[in-house]
Formats: C-alpha cells, structure tokens, sequence
C-alpha cells in the first residue's frame, strides 16, 4: 500500500494531469462493480468540461484511462496484463487498484495514478449528468465491515456516507435528462448514514418523494447492516418509485464459515430478512452473492449453502470463487486447489439453474407492466417489471416508454417478452 507522502505526490500529479487534458482524446476501460462505472461517469463529466471529447478504441485516443478493479486474483492478473499493454501510451490508471497494489502496476507500466476521491472533488462543483435510460447514483465511498477476505476495504476506506443534499441533487439532474432507471451503489448501501446519523430508509423515502417516470434500483445491502433497519427499509420498499428488487450477499450457508469471513450475521437472520421482505412484497426479486471454497469449506459447510440456495430461491447468485487477496486477515490462511473450488462452482450454478427454470417457469404467460430503461441494439430493447424482472422486447421503443408485455420465453436471467396493444 502506497504511503501518505506518496499519496500526495500522487494527488498533485493527477490533478496537474487532469488540468492537462483540455481538448484531448480519451479512451476509457472500466472494469469491476457499479461504484467503479460511477467513478467513470463522473470523471467523464469532468473532462467533457474540460473539452474533452471521447473514442470507442484505444488506438484511437491521445490519453487511456484505465479504472481498476482487484477483487479477485484473476481480475487482478487481467488488469496488470491489460495495463502491460499500455505500457508506451500516455496513461491513466484509477480505481481500487493504486491505493492497495500500487508497486504491482509500476512493475508492468509507468502511469500517472489518480486517486478515485480526486474524481468526487472534482466533480462535486459540476453536477452534471449524462442522459440515457440508466444513471448510477454514488450513497458513499468505504464500509464499516470487518470482512476477513475483502480488500476492496482497504482500496475505498472507512465509511464515508455522502451529502443527502448532494444525493437528491444528482438524482433530480438524472430525471431532467430522461433517464428512467437510477442505480443507487455503494461498497454497502444499507451502511449509508452510519457515520453521518441519517438512515438508508429515510433517503429512500425522500428520493421517493421526487416527482417523475423513473424508478430507483437499490444496490448491494450487507445482511449485517440490514438487519438493525429492517423494518423500516421494507416500509420504505413501498415507494411508487422503488423497484421491488433487493441484492443481499449472504456469501455462505454455513455459520461457522460466516464467523470466519467476519459477516457479523447469522444464517437465520440472512433467511429472517428475506422473509420479511417477501412476506410484505412477495413478487419482490431477490438476489444474493456466494463465496465458494472459502478457506476451511467442509464438504457440509458446501452442502449447507446449497441447501439455503433452495430454500431461499434467489432469483440470481453470484457465484464466486474464493481468492486469496493480500493485506487481508485470510491471506495466508491454506488455501483449496483450485479443482476443488471450479467443482463447487458448477455445482453451485447448476443447483442455482434449478432454482431459475423452476421459478422463471412459472411466470411463462403472465402479462407485467414494463419500462424501457435501456437501448440494446437496433431492434431490441430491455424493459423492467416494477419488480426488476428483465424482459427483451424485440422493438425498436425509446427509453421510457411504458406498456405490458407477455413473457414468453425464459432466458435464465431475464425473459423473451412480446408487447401486448
């Protein structure tokens, strides 16, 4: 990890770098999680006030612009790869990479490395959004987890809720630009206000009060952090404006597996949330992480978070591989080969797909209320169902348009859907 002193010598290099790149071309690459694609979209407000203007490819831009993601090792190994082959350009590197493995990227280049709260200073006098029929919504940078694996804590920091007022300011430029669907993110978005006295259901219910034809996905929510709130996040759930759609990462279904990853909740309090929200909503989407081949995974352990996968019937899992990263408490704990954590991840997808084709299943036939909130390619178009389901209409229809479809095919992740007149 890079020292103070270097952080600052790297801040006054980023921000002369920046202010250097009046009128230039920029190509920019962005990998990782929704926070990241965040960070991108306010950094190309920056520059498009800069005059800057933006290619399709790199070989085509003057300046790259590479936004880091290290989660896992693999993602780490195609970053420094893809970073090795920029090595002679006039770079930039960003994201959670520079703070935490700063000597791992000058190994393979040379860059100039801005750090990702560079990108909120300079963008927080601007405001300014882009239009579309999707717009991402930072709630906070950090969390106050104590995960044993995750370095991503490390590479954002402590909990650091942003401004309510700042929020809904972004939130009500994004309706002015027609966007229809708002993507709340954060590294936890159930921890926002924790550090600040305010409360993830009280801005859910002020954001709600906004006038217009969009809808608000609430991101990734800790069970840990859920779990004190519950109650009032699912009155909060209640908003015209809200997507009936919840992401919580339970990561196992094991209690002792969850002890040592540092979870701080229970596999029953896990199922208790989802139960309440489903009890209240019960077409509500639920989606969840899982971690396998976490250090110390008996074959029960395993067979437990199966086992929770179907009972609880997540609508979508994520399913990881676990990955040694460094700095963390488990970094040199002994690891499983990686034979064994690939078997688990097959497995734990085909018992996932199970759950899909069982669900999905039984909605072939229904007709849902639909939006479109994003433009695929010519001739086809995503839509979502107040409940976030997705459904591919094979239309030309603008964002935002609204009607109902008929969904008449299952595509494990969303469905085939055919617009009823």
């Amino acid at each position: 990890m890079s020292t103070a002193k270097e952080q600052g010598t790297e801040t006054r290099k980023a921000l002369e770098s920046l202010q250097n790149l009046r009128n230039r071309s920029v190509y920019i690459e962005t990998y990782g999680c929704r926070f990241n694609f965040g960070d991108t979209a306010k950094l190309v407000e920056v520059l498009r006030s800069q005059g800057c203007f933006f290619r399709e490819s790199p070989d085509d831009a003057e300046v790259i612009i590479m936004n880091t993601c290290t989660v896992v090792g693999p993602t780490e190994r195609r970053m420094l790869r893809r970073l090795a082959g920029f090595r002679d350009r006039d770079l930039i590197v960003t994201g959670c990479m520079p703070r935490v493995q700063r000597e791992a990227i000058l190994s393979v280049c040379s860059p100039v490395i801005i750090d990702p709260e560079i990108i909120q200073e300079l963008y927080r006098p601007l405001g300014s959004v882009a239009g579309g029929g999707i717009g991402i919504v930072q709630l906070a940078q950090g969390c106050s987890g104590t995960c044993t694996y995750c370095i991503t804590r490390f590479a954002r920091g402590p909990l650091k809720s942003f401004p309510k007022k700042e929020i809904l300011s972004q939130v009500r430029a994004f309706i002015r630009a027609g966007v229809r669907e708002i993507q709340l993110t954060a590294q936890d978005v159930s921890a926002w206000g924790q550090d600040t006295g305010d409360s993830l259901p009280e801005l859910l219910t002020a954001l709600d009060r906004i006038p217009g034809q969009h809808r608000i996905r609430v991101g990734m929510m800790n069970p840990a952090t859920v779990k004190g709130q519950t109650g009032d996040l699912i009155d909060a759930f209640s908003g015209d404006h809200i997507f009936r759609f919840i992401h919580i990462p339970v990561q196992s279904g094991s209690d002792g597996i969850l002890r040592r990853m540092g979870r701080d909740y229970t596999v029953a309090e896990f199922e208790g949330i989802v139960s309440a929200f489903r009890q209240r909503y019960p077409e509500i989407t639920v989606a969840t992480d899982m971690i396998v081949g976490f250090c110390g995974e008996s074959p029960a352990d395993f067979q437990a978070s199966l086992d929770l996968i179907r009972r609880v019937r997540p609508a979508k899992v994520n399913v990881t591989r676990f990955s040694r990263r460094p700095f963390t408490p488990v970094s040199r704990k002994e690891d499983f080969p990686d034979h064994i954590k690939k078997d688990r991840s097959r497995a734990m997808n085909a018992v996932a797909e199970e759950v899909y084709s069982a669900m999905n299943g039984a909605q072939i036939g229904r007709t849902v209320p639909f939006t479109v909130t994003e433009l695929l390619r010519k001739g086809s178009v995503m839509a979502r169902s107040p409940e976030y389901t997705g459904i591919v209409l094979r239309e030309d229809l603008p964002v935002g348009f609204c009607g109902k479809a008929i969904l008449k095919a299952d595509r494990k992740y969303f469905f085939i859907g055919e617009r009823v007149s």
